[in-house]
């Protein structure tokens, strides 16, 4: 019976991904139609919104543009992705080691999810410039908060049958925590991961809205102040295509924790 539940197992994540990305594709196509259709139908000028065929012209002809603006939006989003979920890994290990620095940040944890961290972005540009570095705090911080809270969930949910096996074999709380707590809150570091990838590229181009040269977010800015509408959706274009492509690699990242965590 085992023997045949596991290859189901393996197949079905698969299997699932397949039919995700078969309906977002047929999703797309059909949006794109329907998109293209009603600019055509309505006449709608093109400063107002250009059609999708537009767009991709206006892609082939400022394909280096776009380019480099979006290796500045990428290295801004895993920069800020690698630092934010490191340091929520480390805040939440802490917490789980010291009780009583957790039941103190768990207050202040919460009520950090009710602030709108987009509302820092002024602040990180004023005190950081307007380089690549306030653009990497704020993708930072968007992704802290996600990976810190869930993971430290998961660590105070550890079965207690566990940690009562740990402590009666006499593990440290450093061993226990290494080999019984960690490994059963792989799936709530996992589901922070996966949030957190949804909010990373978002605060990359709100951090270039507010003060950038660079960047797929100062690419549309600038394209929209000069009235080149085509361009400004191209880098809206790219902007969705690193965020689908930036979850999916985080997604690959965090399945493989969810299978290492089921053994």
């Amino acid at each position: 019976m085992a023997r045949t539940a596991e290859p189901l197992l393996d197949r079905d994540p698969a299997g699932s991904r397949v039919l995700d990305a078969g309906r977002v594709i047929r999703l797309a196509v059909i949006f794109v139609l329907l998109w293209q259709l009603a600019v055509t139908a309505m006449q709608i000028p093109r400063f107002l919104l250009p059609g999708p065929l537009v767009v991709a012209q206006a892609m082939i002809d400022t394909r280096a543009l776009l380019a480099r603006a979006a290796l500045t939006t990428l290295a801004e989003v895993s920069a800020g992705f690698v630092v934010g979920a490191g340091l929520g890994i480390v805040l939440a290990l802490a917490m789980g080691l010291l009780p009583p620095l957790g039941r103190a940040l768990t207050p202040l944890m919460t009520f950090s999810q009710t602030v709108p961290i987009f509302a820092f972005a002024p602040l990180l540009t004023l005190w950081l410039g307007y380089g690549i570095a306030p653009k990497i705090a704020i993708v930072a911080l968007m992704v802290f908060f996600p990976v810190a809270s869930a993971f430290g969930d998961g660590l105070s949910r550890t079965p207690k049958v566990f940690r009562e096996l740990a402590d009666s074999m006499g593990a440290t709380p450093l061993e226990a925590m290494r080999v019984v707590r960690i490994p059963a809150a792989l799936p709530g570091l996992a589901s922070g991961l996966r949030i957190a990838a949804v909010y990373a590229p978002a605060a990359a181009i709100v951090g270039e809205w507010v003060g950038g040269s660079r960047g797929l977010g100062a690419l549309m800015i600038q394209s929209s102040g000069r009235m080149k509408i085509d361009q400004m959706f191209a880098a809206l274009t790219v902007t969705i295509l690193i965020a689908i492509a930036f979850k999916a690699v985080v997604s690959r990242l965090a399945l493989r924790l969810d299978r290492f965590a089921a053994g």
